[in-house]
């Protein structure tokens, strides 16, 4: 389980916990290491489209930029770079260094890290390396992401915030020990709440988001790393959702669809987690959605840091049962369990 770890001014990392599920949905956490770890980030590989959306973004014309574009692979790292840059800047124009500063600017944002073997899970903390995650890296959404040759990796999308802005970077990890931290760009990857299905759907990588900052939409991607557009499907209209919505995490595939844990914000900022069914094959469809929160702020979990908050980044089924860790009012974490089939049960359609 991936956690939350918040120090002085409130600046967060990406920490870890270790536990046993037992098949009657029992949850028991491990006791966590009295020490803490961190690794020093490397230069890692950068995504042209990447570079490409970004320049965009910035406002530069793709005439501009196309001749720093052609030099490049779709995937390159600072050497590449660096022989691309030295020929774009033959030009000598005043817009050929800008675009050179910003592409050099972007490479310090992918990094890999590399923890020693010995160490224990929960001792290895992912501590801010880039520039975009500078005060923070919040809200890390994993997934264990099965590919077409089936073999399997972890994924996860979480926030980078700078102090003034907020980006989204993508980790990748195969044994929780080496890590890599690359962002992500497009329309349908701005803001909070990328959420990576586990595996492609006809052949293109799929992710929950909420690019219009209000509402559930599904994304795809032909590489993880460019999220050009979203399909909305699912608008606030529940009084404890009028706010906005957002997804709990990566959505989970069972016999009867894709179980999608989201949240409402209702009056006074209050958060609760509700769920959708979608069709395995479509998921920009939903078979079924619950009416009413499964899980909602109460006496015990309003009080905190961030008052009237219940928040998850992901959940998994076991043995028939929903295993959902969440966060309340920023301030601790709990479990909450439910069988599937009473869940499914409360859905209307």
């Amino acid at each position: 389980m991936s956690v939350r770890c918040i120090g002085e001014g409130h600046r967060s990392a990406i920490g870890f916990r270790t536990g046993t599920i037992s098949r009657d949905g029992g949850v028991e956490v491990d006791i966590p290491s009295h020490y803490v770890t961190h690794a020093i980030g490397e230069p890692w590989q950068h995504s042209r489209r990447v570079l490409h959306a970004r320049l965009d973004h910035l406002g530069y014309d793709f005439d501009e930029i196309s001749q720093l574009l052609l030099l490049l692979p779709p995937t390159f790292d600072n050497s590449d770079l660096n022989a691309a840059l030295a020929e774009f800047s033959d030009t000598s124009q005043v817009l050929t260094s800008e675009i050179s500063q910003q592409a050099r600017d972007l490479s310090h944002w992918s990094y890999q890290v590399h923890f020693k073997e010995e160490s224990e899970i929960s001792e290895r903390v992912l501590w801010p390396h880039a520039p975009p995650e500078y005060h923070g890296m919040e809200d890390a959404r994993f997934v264990r992401f099965t590919q077409e040759s089936g073999d399997t990796s972890y994924l996860a999308t979480y926030t980078a915030f700078d102090r003034n802005n907020i980006s989204v970077q993508l980790l990748q990890t195969t044994d929780f020990r080496s890590f890599t931290s690359s962002p992500v760009a497009g329309s349908a990857a701005v803001g909070k709440g990328l959420a990576i299905f586990p595996r492609t759907i006809d052949g293109c990588f799929a992710a929950l988001t909420r690019s219009d900052r209000e509402s559930n939409g599904i994304a795809f991607s032909e590489d993880l790393h460019h999220w050009e557009s979203s399909v909305q499907i699912q608008f606030p209209r529940e009084p404890w959702e009028l706010v906005q919505l957002g997804n709990c995490g990566p959505p989970i595939e069972i016999a009867e669809g894709w179980l999608v844990l989201m949240h409402g914000v209702g009056p006074m900022r209050t958060y609760a987690i509700g769920a959708l069914l979608l069709d395995l094959d479509d998921p920009t469809t939903v078979i079924g959605h619950t009416r009413t929160p499964i899980l909602e702020a109460d006496e015990v979990h309003r009080e905190g840091y961030v008052p009237n908050v219940v928040y998850s980044c992901g959940a998994l089924v076991h043995a028939g049962t929903l295993v959902l860790p969440f966060g309340y009012a920023d301030q601790r974490i709990g479990v909450a369990t439910m069988q599937v089939s009473d869940l499914l049960s409360a859905m209307e359609s």
